[in-house]
C-alpha cells in the first residue's frame, strides 16, 4: 500500500492485487508501533520520521486512530542507565531524546513498576496506530482518495511483463512492484533463493482492555530492547550491557525476547515478543515463550489488567546479509521490494516514496 500511494501520487493509475479477501498478515499482527527511536541516526532515522509524518497525514485525511505518545525504555540497573545516558549524549543534535530521574518517569506514565526504577529514555517520537484496523482503512482511504483499485482475493501467480496472470485472468501494466512479504515462492523464487532472505516468526499477547479509561501513556520497553534496534548501537556502553545480558538473558536471547507494550484506543495492551528465524515455523505457538514475555514484562510493567485474551504469532521477512531492505529489478518493468523485517510499519511509506521518487527521476534523464 506505500507502494500504492507513492505511485499515486506520482499520477499513475494503481492496481493492487491481494491473494487474501482483507489484510490478514504480519501488517495487522504486530504492536501497531511507528517506531523511529529503533532506528540509527541518518538514513534510516530520517526514513522513519518521513514514514511517521505520512502516516500521521493519512490518519487525519481518513479518520484513522493514531496516539502520538512517545515512548520510554525503562533502567533498572546503572549500566541500564548508562547506555541511555550515552544515546542522550550521541543524538544531542539530531533527536529529542531525554534522561529522566525516576519521579520524572513516573509522571510520565501510570503503568511503570517503581520499585527499583532508576530512571528512563524519554523519546517523543513514536506514534502508534491500531493495525489490525488501520491497515484495512489505509486501503479505503488510497480508493477513495487516490482511486487505487484493490483485487481482493487474487494471487498473481506469474508475470511475463507486461502481464500479470491469477489462473486465467490477466492484467497489463507499465509498472510492476511485487511486495510479497513472507511469500518467497510464488514469484521469482529464483532470486529470493539468492537475496540473503531468512522468515522471522514472533509470538505476541493482547491483554483486555483497562478499567476505568485507565491510560498507560507512553509505549513501554524494558532493557532487552536496547540491544534489538540499531538505534542503540552509538551507545558506547551498549556491549557491556549486551555482555551482562547474555549471561543473565541467556534463554531469552535464545528465542530473540525482548519486551514492548503498547495501548489501542480500546484501552487494550498489545504484548511481545519473539524472533525465531528460518525458512519453515512451526504453526504451534511455544507457551513457554509467551510466559517468558510476561515473566520479563512483570519486572518493568504495572497494569491495572494483565488477563491475557489473544495470542498469535505473525511472520516476516528478514534479510540475513546486513541490509535493511531489498529492492531489485529480476526483469524489465518489474521491481521487487521487500525485507524490511520487523521495521514495515516504521519505514515502509518512507522507502516506498524514495523508491518511485528515484524511478521518476530516472526516466526523466532517460525517457
Amino acid at each position: 500500500m506505500a507502494t500504492a500511494r507513492a505511485l499515486a501520487i506520482e499520477g499513475y493509475h494503481v492496481s493492487v492485487f491481494e491473494r487474501n479477501e482483507s489484510c490478514v498478515g504480519a501488517s495487522i499482527r504486530n504492536f501497531g508501533m511507528i517506531w523511529p527511536i529503533g532506528q540509527p541516526s541518518g538514513l534510516l532515522y530520517n526514513r522513519a520520521m518521513r514514514s511517521r509524518a505520512i502516516w500521521k497525514e493519512i490518519c487525519k485525511d481518513a479518520g484513522i486512530w493514531h496516539d502520538e505518545v512517545g515512548s520510554l525504555h525503562l533502567a533498572y540497573h546503572d549500566d541500564e542507565l548508562e547506555v541511555m545516558s550515552d544515546l542522550v549524549n550521541a543524538n544531542r543534535d539530531e533527536r529529542k531524546y531525554e534522561l529522566l530521574s525516576p519521579e520524572e518517569a513516573l509522571k510520565k506514565s501510570k503503568g511503570i513498576k517503581s520499585d527499583g526504577l532508576k530512571g528512563a529514555l524519554w523519546s517523543p517520537d513514536e506514534m502508534i496506530v491500531e493495525a489490525r484496523d488501520a491497515i484495512a482503512q489505509v486501503a479505503s482511504y488510497l480508493q477513495e482518495k487516490f482511486q487505487v483499485e484493490f483485487h481482493w482475493n487474487t494471487a498473481i501467480s506469474r508475470i511475463s511483463y507486461p502481464v500479470v496472470y491469477s489462473g486465467d485472468s490477466k492484467w497489463e501494466a507499465d509498472k510492476i512492484y511485487v511486495c510479497s512479504g513472507a511469500d518467497f515462492e510464488t514469484l521469482y523464487p529464483e532470486e529470493f533463493r539468492k537475496s540473503g532472505m531468512t522468515k522471522c516468526k514472533l509470538q505476541m499477547m493482547r491483554a483486555g482492555a483497562q478499567p476505568d479509561q485507565w491510560r498507560m501513556g507512553p509505549s513501554l520497553c524494558g532493557g532487552l530492547s536496547m540491544i534489538h534496534y540499531p538505534g542503540f548501537q552509538s551507545a558506547p556502553s551498549l556491549a557491556k550491557l549486551k555482555a551482562r545480558y547474555e549471561q543473565q538473558y541467556s534463554e531469552y536471547l535464545k528465542w530473540g525476547i525482548h519486551v514492548m507494550v503498547s495501548q489501542n484506543h480500546k484501552g487494550e495492551l498489545t504484548i511481545g515478543d519473539s524472533h525465531e528465524y528460518g525458512l519453515t515455523h512451526t504453526p504451534f505457538n511455544r507457551d513457554f515463550i509467551n510466559q517468558m514475555i510476561l515473566d520479563y514484562l512483570h519486572t518493568f510493567g504495572d497494569f491495572k489488567n494483565q488477563d491475557i485474551i489473544q495470542h498469535w504469532h505473525g511472520i516476516y521477512p528478514k534479510m540475513t546479509n546486513g541490509c535493511t531492505e531489498w529492492v531489485i529489478k529480476p526483469a524489465p518493468g518489474v521491481t521487487i521490494i521487500n525485507g524490511l523485517g520487523g521495521n514495515g510499519m516504521t519505514l515502509s511509506f518512507g522507502l516506498a516514496e524514495e523508491v518511485i521518487k528515484a524511478e521518476v527521476l530516472e526516466n526523466s534523464v532517460n525517457p
